[in-house]
């Protein structure tokens, strides 16, 4: 079987999609050797190491037009691609397919890994909410098949754009196997002066926007002045939002309580920064992980510290009590009287936290990448048949 993928993201992007791209990309390489995996890029990276896999091979614009407009190439020029090199399905990792490809007789699969534009609306520019409509929309009606990585993206897909729930098979997604890996304490102590971290700290990853919530966890610690004197370390950047949260950080005296960490020089120089090889080492010398998200199609970062064996606090909406399960700590994630309670009980409860630990491990034994590998693999098979 020959499988062409949408992987912009896999060379383009550092975060969420990206990382899907990558794994999803990897796992099915490693545990299904049989096929070809064609991956269809505007640009090839180093972000995405592929030496490893004579199964993969990465496609660029070759003429001098979709070298000129690439974009439109990724959108609609790949199809004449898929055609020369005999593509068997082609699957959009991120929300998109090609324009018109029915027309080429080559069936086509779409990841959708959230709806969050269509639930929030107010926190994306008016003229991109069009335009993700326009693409996700078109792209559930016209794939083949449809994978939603979380139940709440499937409901969201049936409710907001009247998908046949036949037509959507839930895949949950894996995170990057490094993070099961037990890091040396040698090197914890490395990453620990490289990026001069502290002794103990609590973890945030993921962009400062509002969604996100980082702020409520910032007036926890607030809350935990006389109690708990640990450091937030954050792993992300933002826009607006974040000048709110610095704002906050400001008015009640909470500079150096609050480390970004993205913005220091050793983060934004270093190459193990960019492409997450490093996090795993500070995510095992973290006290927990908080991920207060109002809404996600998943939620990664929660997935990771399971894996990493670091308990996580994060919230009782959208998926999140899909991903973290009977491991994680669920707050409300507009009261920060609650997450100033899980943040000083994890971090001077030993037994808890301890607790935490290994309910999580066993928790993300159910998100392995061979097995999610296996369950999108399942859905090609389906369609091929």
């Amino acid at each position: 079987m020959k499988i062409g993928f949408d992987a912009k993201r896999a060379f383009k992007n550092v975060t969420g999609l990206g990382n899907y791209s990558r794994t999803l990309i990897g796992t099915l390489a490693t545990y299904f050797k049989e096929n070809e995996y064609y991956l269809f890029a505007t640009e090839k990276t180093d972000l995405f190491n592929t030496a490893p896999f004579s199964n993969i091979k990465t496609i660029v614009p070759e003429h001098f037009i979709d070298k000129l407009f690439p974009s439109a190439w990724r959108s609609s020029g790949i199809k004449k691609d898929l055609i020369k090199n005999k593509i068997d399905l082609y699957h959009g990792l991120s929300h998109e397919i090609l324009i018109g490809i029915k027309q080429t007789g080559i069936p086509s699969v779409v990841t959708i890994h959230d709806l969050i534009f269509e639930r929030y609306p107010n926190q994306f520019n008016f003229i991109d909410v069009n335009i993700y409509r326009k693409k996700f929309k078109y792209a559930c009606t016209n794939a083949n098949h449809i994978i939603a990585i979380s139940k709440q993206t499937k409901t969201d897909i049936i409710e907001l754009y009247k998908i046949n729930p036949d037509k959507i098979t839930v895949c949950y997604q894996s995170c990057n196997p490094i993070f099961a890996n037990t890091i040396a304490e040698k090197e914890k102590q490395r990453i620990k002066k490289l990026y001069n971290l502290p002794s103990q700290f609590f973890l945030y990853v993921g962009s400062v926007i509002e969604r996100k919530n980082l702020l409520i966890i910032c007036k926890a610690i607030n809350l935990l002045k006389e109690k708990n004197n640990l450091p937030l370390v954050v792993i992300g950047k933002g826009d607006e939002y974040i000048k709110a949260v610095k704002k906050y950080i400001a008015e009640n005296n909470l500079a150096g309580k609050i480390i970004f960490l993205s913005e220091t020089e050793a983060a934004q120089t270093s190459v193990n920064f960019k492409t997450g090889v490093d996090f795993p080492a500070i995510y095992q010398m973290a006290t927990a992980m908080i991920y207060p998200s109002i809404y996600e199609g998943f939620g990664i970062p929660v997935l990771e510290a399971l894996w990493s064996r670091l308990p996580v606090i994060t919230s009782n909406l959208s998926c999140l009590p899909e991903t973290g399960g009977d491991a994680a700590w669920y707050i409300n994630p507009y009261d920060e009287n609650e997450m100033a309670e899980a943040m000083n009980t994890i971090a001077t409860n030993i037994f808890v936290s301890d607790e935490m630990k290994e309910k999580g491990w066993l928790h993300a034994q159910n998100f392995t990448s061979q097995r999610c590998g296996a369950d999108v693999m399942e859905v090609y098979r389906k369609i091929l048949a």
